[in-house]
C-alpha cells in the first residue's frame, strides 16, 4: 500500500481536527461538506473505512514517521564518509 507524505497527512488530520472541533460543520453546509470531503481523503490515504480509524491510523504514522525522522542526523565533517 502506497502511503502518503506525513506532511500531507499531518495537512490532511489538522485540517479535521480544526473543521470538527470549532463546531462550525453544525452550522455551515460549505464546512459540513469540507468535514466530509477530509474524512474521505483520511480514509482512502490509510486504508481504512471510518474517519475515527483513519485519524488513529494517521496518527500512528506520522509518530513512526517522527521517530525515523528523530533517529536520521545529518553527516558532520567528523563522518568518515564526509568529503572535504
Amino acid at each position: 500500500m502506497l502511503m502518503p507524505h506525513p506532511a500531507v497527512l499531518r495537512r490532511l488530520v489538522d485540517e479535521y481536527e480544526a473543521l470538527t472541533r470549532s463546531g462550525s460543520t453544525e452550522e455551515q453546509p460549505q464546512a459540513q461538506a469540507q468535514a466530509r470531503d477530509l474524512a474521505y481523503t483520511l480514509c482512502v490515504s490509510t486504508g481504512t473505512r471510518d474517519v475515527r480509524h483513519a485519524l488513529e491510523t494517521a496518527r500512528q504514522w506520522l509518530e513512526a514517521a517522527s521517530a525515523a525522522d528523530a533517529s536520521i542526523r545529518p553527516p558532520t565533517d567528523r563522518d568518515p564518509h564526509v568529503y572535504a
